[in-house]
């Protein structure tokens, strides 16, 4: 309310100022003074028990848990998914909690749905392309029931306590009323039964090709309640992806016997499964550097030498912990391949006409082994990957990616998705409503990892500046928007969610801090918020904390504005007791400076000057040491700074 209280001290000034004449503040009187500068703190909300000033969690941080057993069938005769749930949902808040809210994406193409009648626009990523429209599509989730779950042992009562929950649908979101309040430390079981019918490459992240089903979404899922919002149940209209609680899973998937699954989790029964060949193949693969074949080229189309039966259906069962979702691929005639890394299972799972993806294990594992070197290590059993009519999209342990036009195009897919095993399936945050902070962390440490990959190469020594060069193209004038704009009403989530925030931790890490301080702070915040909720003011405080430098500054520019940089040499004065060279900042964002300064002689010296220069305003005077006359001077010579003036950046021949 505090902006309710200027509003009308505000009014009240001006009020006063039309009726008494106008007259020059006395000095030393204390009128108020705007505060312009750049360098003025943040308006971020104050640190508390649950979120500390440090960017951590605090003494009473806590989190909600939901954990999951689910029995599902798949149909493709019938092109449906049947199946049952428990969640065991447990209130860690210090709120009883009278109603439960719930995701069902599987309503996203019901005819009432937001995307089927706005029909919006795809998201057009460079050559990719993700269409929310359902293509025609139209069907959504079939709720069998919803109640409170039978305890084992417990009776059914008289009054039919078990019966259907009163349960509100508002298009992919549920509000579930519970017959009391779920106290602060208690816990509940929901039961829940459902099917839908799966859509053909449904909206872009789900769907089948013929046989081939790629499944995400696709069971009701606890909404998050955390301290911040408290309910976090944001529609999912396509462009914001998910914001889910961590827990386990126990899942059991029933699919014709010539199918093969992959899925979140540990397979709990590859002896009934799994041939005797297969499950040895797989053990020799996870020490192998090099992708072992579990299952063949010459094997993929002979259910009768890769699968135990031909006939009927199997059951696959798969467990997990510590995870906030789940999904599967199940599909016959798929070639498999594996190989491990510090006891990790890299699998690559795909169609033999796939002609990219026979170095798809290779490329996997590279990543899998540089963001767990580089940045925190992989902590689940299995990384893998499903060739797929999926354009690209990534689960805990699971990731659909598509046979790719180029090398270059499947690397930087595969490990793009991968990558998102750390951001958000590691550190938690709300993608529905920050994705630079997933989507972006995630180009971010994607581009080392694809220059490593392809280092030498002409891909390979420049893929780290292609978000630098986009700049001119995207930040346009009028059309570009803040990072901390909601995705749904971004125009170019491209560059708002992805190449954006990479440019920006890019810059801070080599030009503001410094890699090896960087470093240290981005590993922190990655270790920290390992599998909790992070919101953007605990990652700014944690970045300040850890690396020892002010940067409310960089972040106000960079995420809350679209501000532009132009940093200009006016002129050089060149006196008998030394040289000036005049600088400005003739844009909104400051940042530090690299000046390269030319003298009469020839020698060259370069001068690192921190953002501190423009505490004083717009002009700094940098005074060079010694009495050579200078003749050339430039500001930021390695082109390294999205500057959108480069013409003043020079000054002499």
């Amino acid at each position: 309310m505090t902006w309710i209280r200027w509003s009308i001290a505000a009014g009240a000034v001006l009020l006063l100022a039309v009726l008494l004449p106008a007259a020059a503040p006395a000095q030393g009187s204390g009128a108020a003074v705007a505060d312009s500068s750049p360098f003025r703190p943040l308006s971020l909300p104050t640190p508390n028990e649950y979120r500390g000033g440090s960017g951590r969690p605090g003494p009473r941080y806590w989190q909600q848990r939901a954990d999951y057993r689910i029995t599902a069938t798949l149909d493709p005769a019938q092109n449906e998914l049947r199946g049952s749930e428990t969640i065991h949902y447990v209130n860690h808040s210090p709120d009883p909690l009278p109603y439960l809210w719930l995701f069902v994406e599987q309503n996203l193409c019901e005819p009432s749905s937001i995307t089927n009648v706005l029909n919006q626009p795809p998201l057009v990523f460079l050559g990719s392309t993700f269409d929310f429209s359902c293509q025609g599509f139209t069907g959504g989730g079939y709720l069998d029931h919803v109640r409170l779950a039978r305890q084992p042992g417990q009776q059914l009562p008289a009054n039919s306590a078990f019966s259907d929950l009163p349960h509100t649908r508002y298009g992919t979101t549920m509000r579930v009323d519970l017959p009391r309040p779920l106290a602060s430390g208690g816990s509940i079981d929901l039961d829940l039964g459902w099917s839908f019918k799966v859509p053909f490459q449904g909206g872009g992240r789900m769907g089948h090709d013929g046989p081939l089903y790629e499944i995400a979404q696709w069971y009701p899922r606890m909404a998050v309640y955390d301290d911040v919002h408290g309910w976090n149940h944001e529609p999912y209209i396509g462009a914001g992806e998910f914001y889910l609680e961590y827990g386990a899973f126990d899942v059991s998937i029933t699919v014709p016997a010539t199918y093969v699954v992959a899925a979140t989790g540990q397979l709990q029964n590859a002896d009934s499964v799994l041939t005797a060949t297969e499950r040895a193949r797989l053990r020799q693969a996870r020490h192998s550097d090099t992708a072992i074949a579990i299952i063949r080229a010459n094997e993929a189309a002979d259910p009768a030498t890769t699968r135990p039966r031909s006939t009927g259906t199997l059951t696959w069962h798969f467990t997990a912990d510590s995870v906030r979702d789940v999904a599967f691929a199940a599909g016959p005639g798929m070639r498999w391949d594996a190989s491990g890394y510090d006891g990790i299972l890299v699998e690559t799972l795909y169609r033999p006409q796939a002609n990219k993806w026979p170095e798809a294990n290779r490329m996997a594992r590279e990543a899998i082994k540089y963001f767990s070197d580089q940045w925190y290590r992989y902590p689940y059993s299995h990384a893998t990957t499903v060739e797929g009519p999926i354009e690209g999209m990534e689960y805990p342990m699971l990731t659909f990616v598509p046979n790719s036009p180029t090398r270059e195009d499947q690397q930087w897919a595969l490990a793009h998705e991968f990558g998102h095993e750390w951001f958000p399936m590691i550190v938690g945050s709300n993608e529905r409503l920050y994705p630079w902070m997933d989507e972006g962390f995630n180009t971010f440490i994607d581009l080392h990892n694809a220059a490593n990959y392809f280092k030498g190469t002409p891909y390979g020594d420049s893929i780290e500046v292609h978000p630098l060069h986009l700049y001119a193209d995207h930040a346009t004038p009028g059309n570009e928007q803040p990072l901390i704009s909601n995705p749904t009403e971004v125009r170019d989530l491209f560059w708002t969610g992805y190449q954006k925030p990479a440019l920006m931790l890019q810059t801070l890490r080599s030009e503001v801090l410094g890699p090896d301080r960087f470093d240290v702070a981005f590993r922190e915040y990655i270790r920290t918020w390992a599998f909790k909720h992070p919101t953007p003011a605990d990652f700014f405080r944690l970045m300040r904390d850890a690396s020892g430098m002010e940067l409310d500054w960089f972040w106000r520019a960079w995420v809350f504005s679209t501000a532009r940089i132009d940093q200009a040499v006016d002129s050089v004065t060149n006196g008998p007791g030394g040289a000036v060279v005049h600088l400005s900042n003739r844009a909104t964002m400051v940042m530090p400076g690299e000046l390269s300064i030319t003298f009469d002689d020839g020698s060259v010296a370069v001068v690192k000057l921190p953002v501190e220069m423009w505490n004083l305003g717009p002009r700094f005077d940098y005074h060079v040491a010694g009495i050579k006359r200078v003749r050339r001077a430039e500001i930021d010579p390695r082109h390294v700074l999205p500057d959108v003036e480069r013409s003043n950046n020079v000054w002499g021949r």
